[in-house]
């Protein structure tokens, strides 16, 4: 089961992640121990009932669920326990991971957590973000309920939950989020979650948005760089040819997000979902976390300068 096909990691990652998880979550075991007794430990340590799933299988159990999306039930039988400690496995594995934040480059310490993280990095690594939209089918709600239409995406026209993705130039994740219904524009989505504030406090980190993201670019005209608006019909020939160019200029500058939201959607929860609703942000998160440490790791490729320097002297 450690096999990067079920995983979606490799395993010297895996190796990393069952590190970095173990102590979080020995401690909120014990936290919850403590809950239960209502008090200090009566027994030495490592007495009482053992865990039916140690700690290694209940991660690799949860990464096999994230990547595949396996039912409870067969990855039950997979390990000839119950369903339900599948179930209770997953629900402690996987708030840790999307607790965990998103890697950057070059900096293996250093994880971004909120939005205010990524503009403080933008700023003082003068990187220009990436903003883009991207929607998962959920379930549909039942009939008669409260909100039902919330979730009906006036694109997709199906049921779906709308989340905004930051990456760099290089195609790396900053951070996914603001978890949305799907009925919701992808500005006002962003908006709620305070990039206008942040744009403000930041005047000096700039981004590439999409055509729905027009406010922002009206709003932050020298931060925000959106697509041009489309010349009316009765536009000279050299007008039509000019906005083509700059929408194309535009697309290819903001492509490297699209390219990110693309690695996130090779997970099979993030094509469509089939859980519950009120799952999906913290499975969001902890797939895009783990999507951006394999990111991070990458090369980064840097543009050659096009100045010609002379090698030696030159010969008459």
């Amino acid at each position: 089961m450690s096999h990067p096909a079920f995983t979606g990691i490799s395993r010297a990652h895996l190796g990393g992640l069952i590190e970095e998880l173990a102590g979080p979550w020995a401690a909120r075991c014990e936290s919850a121990l403590h809950k239960r007794r209502g008090g200090g430990r009566r027994q030495r340590p490592g007495a009482g009932p053992k865990h039916d799933l140690v700690f290694t299988d209940r991660v690799l159990v949860t990464l096999v669920h994230l990547r595949h999306q396996l039912p409870h039930a067969a990855l039950a039988e997979l390990y000839g326990l119950e369903r339900s400690t599948i179930t209770r496995a997953i629900g402690e594995i996987r708030p840790l991971l999307a607790e965990r934040g998103f890697a950057v480059p070059d900096r293996p310490g250093l994880r971004l957590r909120t939005l205010a993280d990524v503009f403080a990095y933008a700023a003082a690594k003068n990187v220009k973000l990436r903003i883009d939209g991207t929607e998962t089918q959920v379930r549909r709600p039942k009939a008669h309920r409260r909100g039902r239409c919330a979730f009906v995406s006036g694109k997709k026209k199906q049921n779906t939950i709308k989340t905004t993705t930051i990456s760099t130039g290089q195609g790396r994740t900053l951070w996914s989020g603001a978890d949305r219904p799907g009925r919701m524009h992808d500005q006002t989505a962003v908006r709620t979650e305070g990039i206008a504030e942040q744009l403000r406090l930041h005047p000096a980190v700039k981004a590439e948005v999409d055509e729905g993201y027009p406010g922002l670019a009206n709003e932050f005209p020298d931060q925000v760089s959106a697509p041009p608006k489309k010349p009316k019909e009765d536009a000279s020939l050299g007008d039509q040819y000019a906005w083509r160019e700059q929408r194309r200029r535009q697309s290819s500058a903001r492509i490297c997000v699209e390219h990110a939201n693309a690695e996130h959607r090779q997970w099979r929860p993030l094509q469509r979902f089939i859980g519950r609703r009120e799952n999906y942000p913290p499975t969001h998160s902890a797939i895009s976390g783990l999507v951006s440490d394999r990111a991070a790791q990458r090369v980064t490729y840097r543009k050659p300068s096009t100045e010609l320097v002379p090698v030696g002297p030159t010969a008459c």
